[in-house]
């Protein structure tokens, strides 16, 4: 292939990518500019979703320890 055809692959590469760069920063503008209450909201549910994995958790470990224990018996030689 021609020299000049990778030039011209390479400039026109350089130029989309300077575009995109130009997009992101006008979005990130555009974004520093907005309220922070979404923020909030997920932060908010955020912590419900996590105290309801918290609680999830426990229960799961108490269940685990009663079936646990009552494997136990059941496995245990009797006399």
């Amino acid at each position: 292939m021609n020299h000049y055809l990778y030039s011209f692959l390479a400039l026109s590469l350089a130029n989309d990518r300077a575009a995109e760069a130009d997009a992101y920063r006008r979005m990130s503008m555009a974004r520093a500019d907005q309220e922070a209450s979404p923020s909030l909201v997920r932060r908010s549910l955020a912590r419900g979703l996590a105290a309801v994995s918290r609680g999830s958790a426990s229960v799961v470990r108490r269940l685990d320890g009663c079936i646990a224990d009552d494997l136990g018996r059941s496995l245990a030689p009797t006399e």
